[in-house]
Order: C-alpha cells, then structure tokens, then sequence
C-alpha cells in the first residue's frame, strides 16, 4: 500500500512540473526557408554566392536574431568541405552571400540553427 502511495505522489510530482513547464512555453524560432540561390558571374577569380531567405517571425516578440547556414563546397582539386557560416535574421526577408574561387562551388546547402526568440503572449 505505501509503495502505491509513494508510485502515485511521484506521478501527481511530475504531471504537475510537466504542466509548469508547458505554461512557461517552449522557445520560439522564426521559420526560416529559401527563396532564390544563385551563383554570379565571376570577378577577379572570383563568384558570390547569394540566397534570400523568407523570415516569418510572426511569432517572434524579437526583431531579430542569429542563425547559420551548412555549406558543403566543391573544389576541382580537392575534397568537399562542409562548414557552417553564421548570420543575422530579420522579418521578412534576409539575403546573405559568400565568396566563392574559380574553381569551386556550392554542393549542397541548408538552414543549421536557429536561435529561439522571445515569444509573443
């Protein structure tokens, strides 16, 4: 009987602290997707990269804050290389733009994080 008691007082402990922690809201992101990528014509050895980048932030109380894009980029003689660069969201839409040499390119792309913003009541 007493481990039925103490099985149920746990159970109560935690739906209650599950209902605190809903109250207090998961964080919000802004939703974050791509409009336009486009590679440039080249410039001193060089081409840039462009993306724009629809913002909703609807739910955001926030006006801005940081997200950051996984690029894998292609070389002619040498391997693929993914690293992540970092940028500033804002509502609406964003454009962010790289630097590429001659001989490489973008392979692959896509949104990493997104930093949670304040939500609106």
């Amino acid at each position: 009987m007493r481990r039925s008691s103490l099985a149920l007082l746990f159970a109560g402990g935690t739906a209650v602290f599950g209902m605190t922690q809903a109250a207090a809201g998961q964080p919000c992101r802004p939703a974050l997707s791509f409009k336009e990528v486009r590679f440039w014509e080249m410039r001193n050895l060089q081409r840039t990269w462009t993306a724009t980048l629809a913002v909703d932030a609807s739910r955001c109380a926030t006006t801005s804050g940081r997200f950051e894009l996984v690029i894998t980029r292609e070389k002619e003689n040498a391997p693929d290389l993914e690293f992540v660069e970092r940028f500033i969201w804002k509502p609406g839409q964003v454009e962010v733009s790289l630097d590429f040499w001659r001989d490489e390119a973008v392979l692959d792309y896509s949104i990493g994080y997104v930093e949670p913003c304040v939500c609106r009541d």
